[in-house]
């Protein structure tokens, strides 16, 4: 059975405000600081949320805020970024002619309700949906007995449970819940979305959709709707991004003191992750820190071996933090901090040149395929072990685009081209076959209005682009 909420209204505008451009290690005298004390007569906390201790919703720390009130960041206000989400997604639907669509992706229910629930397990355990039409009635299902979790949030007109049909769940009876479940969807859009009987599907389980088919609903795919409604980031969305890459930059720091001859990969992964959490991160998608060898192939998860001092240590943090953002930074280490080989110099050398290079390129109008064709090209001998794009989109996870080398081009590649608003990560890595040592330079940028702006400030090493 499903349980209904009150239904709630949807604000008929949606607040606009200035992005705030303000680099996270520079401080103007003239940044906009937060006031803590108005807040907390409020009660309310910097970034619009309530400030009640035991709320039921999660978010940054007191750490985190008083880290960005340091830096002069300004937080995002919260509802208007939600705002701001809905209308994207309402104005993906109407432009792609779809009655309303249904998502099961946790990271795309994230983007829709600003709800967070399990994410990890619901990744591979469908147990949540949400329906969004065209005019913007949303509809949220959560786990069962999770209604609390998202009644602070107005944008939601109703929450129900009961969207579980895979195997786990529902055993032998799975098609009889898929039944119900779409049967909902299906008195949903001849509600909502009048006689357009298409309807947007993310993902779904096998039995959903031929229940869907069965009651003769128009499925299509919906994630050509919900990667370019993610695509253009909203003021809000942009003060979120520099705080959680200040939160994570402050991470990395703790983590480069774990780096020491004796620790092992895994106790630097664990201080990442340990400050990441501590200041209201949420996860880390992959383990990719390698050392020593280990560095060349690329993809080597971290595991047991112990560091040595002069060991080479490449990431890649794939960060979840703050507010539910990807931050996606790459950098080469080396243990002990002693001088790099001439070798790791001459890798490192290549790779720095290469993004600083790449992100040369970026501004509004450009085409994917400029950037692949016009894109600096790595040496012969590191070409083989090339990384599997030159640029990628980041959201809340890694997003739309990918923009590939041109070795890739003919079978991965697709065209587009730059738009303000969109955050990219340009990357290289760069080990040859066979070699020992293996280089991951990585930053994340905004394209503006009339080129870029850096959000990543963590420095590169000196020692590696110092002369022999």
């Amino acid at each position: 059975m499903h349980n209904f909420v009150c239904p709630k209204q949807v604000p008929s505008t949606m607040k606009e405000e200035t992005m705030n451009l303000i680099p996270p290690f520079s401080i103007p005298p003239q940044s906009r600081r937060i006031d803590p004390t108005r807040l907390r007569t409020a009660g309310l906390k910097p970034d619009g949320s309530n400030n009640h201790n035991d709320r039921a919703d999660i978010g940054p720390t007191g750490l985190a805020f008083a880290e960005w009130e340091n830096l002069g960041l300004q937080p995002p206000h919260l509802p208007t970024m939600r705002a701001y989400r809905l209308q994207r997604i309402c104005d993906q639907l109407l432009a792609h002619d779809v009655g309303g669509i249904l998502m099961f992706d946790p990271l795309n229910i994230r983007y829709a309700t600003d709800t967070t629930n399990m994410q990890l397990w619901t990744a591979h355990n469908p147990a949540r949906a949400c329906f969004v039409t065209a005019t913007g009635y949303m509809v949220l299902w959560d786990f069962h007995g999770c209604g609390h979790l998202s009644s602070h949030l107005p944008l939601i007109n109703e929450t129900r449970s009961g969207a579980s049909f895979f195997y786990f769940e529902t055993g032998d009876r799975t098609d009889e819940h898929a039944a119900r479940f779409c049967g909902e969807i299906d008195e949903l859009l001849r509600r909502h979305a009048g006689n357009n009987r298409r309807l947007a599907v993310d993902r779904i389980e096998i039995a959903g959709l031929r229940a869907l088919d069965a009651l003769g609903v128009d499925v299509c795919s919906g994630q050509a709707i919900t990667e370019l409604a993610r695509m253009i980031k909203g003021p809000e969305e942009i003060r979120a991004i520099r705080c959680a890459v200040a939160s994570c930059e402050a991470a990395l720091g703790e983590m480069r003191q774990a780096m020491r001859a004796g620790a092992t990969e895994n106790d630097m992964w664990a201080a990442l992750h340990a400050g990441n959490i501590r200041r209201g991160g949420e996860w880390i998608e992959t383990r990719v820190l390698s050392s020593g060898p280990r560095t060349n192939p690329w993809f080597q998860e971290c595991g047991p071996r112990v560091l040595s001092d002069g060991d080479l240590v490449s990431f890649d943090t794939d960060l979840i933090g703050v507010y539910g953002f990807c931050v996606d930074i790459s950098r080469s280490w080396i243990c002990g901090d002693l001088e790099p080989t001439v070798e790791q110099k001459r890798l490192y050398r290549i790779a720095h040149e290469h993004i600083t290079a790449n992100i040369e390129m970026v501004k509004p109008g450009v085409l994917f395929t400029d950037l692949t064709h016009n894109g600096h090209r790595l040496p012969e001998s590191c070409r083989a072990q090339r990384y599997c794009v030159m640029f990628h989109g980041v959201g809340l996870c890694d997003e739309y685009p990918c923009i590939r080398y041109p070795e890739d081009l003919e079978s991965f590649g697709y065209e587009g081209q730059l738009q303000a608003g969109m955050v990219l990560c340009v990357e290289a890595y760069v080990g040859e076959v066979g070699g020992k040592d293996g280089i991951k330079l990585e930053n994340q940028l905004l394209v503006t209005e009339t080129g870029y702006e850096l959000l990543t400030n963590y420095p590169f090493e000196e020692s590696f682009l110092r002369d022999c």
